[in-house]
């Protein structure tokens, strides 16, 4: 690559390039207690309501999510950051973090894991698989709620190393993609 802008890079910061997004909360019930974690490896697969995420016994919510096999994904806004990064920081076993970070929990109709109020949007889903070579749970949408009177709709993605960015504006190729677009998507 002589002469070449392009620099080598340490390959352990690879990940940092194609970070997935958006940042989510993840609320979970172990039968006693609801708790939170804020988790940035999620996907989408295909054009349903199947995700994935990446967690694992580090968490505190992962017994939750392996006795339950229920989850709510809530999605914040860019407004909330704070709040989202120090639901990361901290642990359910000792902070009552919809208490500590001034969430609202609300009653889904499908899992006993609550819905955030605050969030843009809420999906309760039940865990279908956990992959445990690779630290992966799928979940299955069962419901999902949009919240059309928030004013802030900008959701915030982890870059990996500390730093976020923030959806801006769409950009509509609708009619140029209208062959691969799934009707009602």
């Amino acid at each position: 690559m002589a002469g070449s802008a392009m620099k080598a890079m340490p390959l352990g910061k690879a990940f940092t390039l194609i970070e997935p997004g958006p940042v989510v909360l993840v609320t979970t019930h172990d039968g006693g207690n609801s708790n939170i974690m804020t988790i940035s490896w999620t996907m989408v697969m295909d054009f349903s309501p199947v995700f994935a995420m990446t967690t694992g016994p580090w968490n505190y919510s992962y017994d939750a999510l392996q006795k339950t096999r229920e989850c709510v994904i809530a999605i914040p806004t860019v407004d909330l950051i704070d709040q989202v990064v120090g639901v990361g920081t901290c642990s359910g076993a000792d902070t009552d973090k919809f208490a500590r970070f001034g969430f609202t929990p609300l009653k889904g109709k499908h899992v006993k894991a609550p819905l955030i109020k605050e969030c843009l949007a809420n999906i309760e889903c039940k865990v279908v698989d956990i992959i445990e070579a690779h630290n992966i749970l799928v979940l299955q949408g069962v419901a999902a709620y949009f919240d059309r009177s928030r004013k802030e709709k900008r959701t915030i993605h982890a870059v990996g190393d500390g730093t976020f960015v923030v959806d801006g504006r769409k950009l509509d190729r609708k009619e140029m993609m209208r062959m691969w677009i799934p009707d009602g998507v």
